[in-house]
């Protein structure tokens, strides 16, 4: 007889006793191990920060925006922890010692090519079933954005880093993608 395969699912407290050196991030009792940021990914992550920490700042609400590696515990179970590029959290209830409990209200993921996959599919499904309002996806190799307002659709908005996009979640913040090529080749 064949044995069996038994197959080994990880809670939170593995996820906590990972090495410091080692980037993962757990999904259903799987980890799934994340690539080291290039420099145009750092490059966006700061971008990201500036413009909706600006915007944050100046409305002086209760929105707060945490740059990756943030833990964020998307339901109440102890099988999934995922680290998003930006997360922005506008209920305070929801942020604790160890991240963010809870779906937060926008989370931005900048595409490796070694993730594509991951943020396409594995993770769009899950932050949907997890309540993210919106969720942007941004590849910087192709230099587009799909923006998913999940509240109005389940379809994507799709531009280019030629665009001004409007975010969702406000009523009054555009991030301009032209800045953003402006400060990557200045002339």
């Amino acid at each position: 007889m064949e044995a069996e395969r038994i197959e080994h699912f990880y809670t939170e407290k593995d996820y906590y006793n990972l090495p410091d050196n080692v980037r993962a991030e757990l999904i259903d009792g799987k980890f799934y191990d994340m690539a080291s940021p290039s420099r145009i990914h750092q490059e966006l992550v700061s971008f990201f920060i500036k413009n909706i920490g600006n915007y944050v700042d100046s409305k002086d609400g209760p929105c707060k925006i945490y740059p990756g590696p943030f833990a964020v515990k998307l339901f109440n179970d102890e099988k999934t922890i995922v680290e998003p590029d930006i997360s922005v959290i506008c209920d305070p209830d929801k942020l604790t010692d160890r991240g963010c409990s809870g779906a937060p209200d926008w989370i931005v993921e900048i595409i490796s090519p070694s993730n594509h996959t991951h943020d396409y599919v594995r993770k769009l499904s899950l932050y949907a079933k997890a309540g993210v309002r919106e969720y942007w996806i941004v590849d910087p190799l192709r230099k587009e954005i799909f923006t998913y307002f999940f509240h109005e659709s389940p379809f994507p908005n799709s531009y280019t880093f030629a665009d001004k996009v409007k975010v969702n979640i406000y009523d009054d913040l555009w991030i301009d993608f032209q800045e953003l090529e402006r400060s990557l080749n200045p002339s």
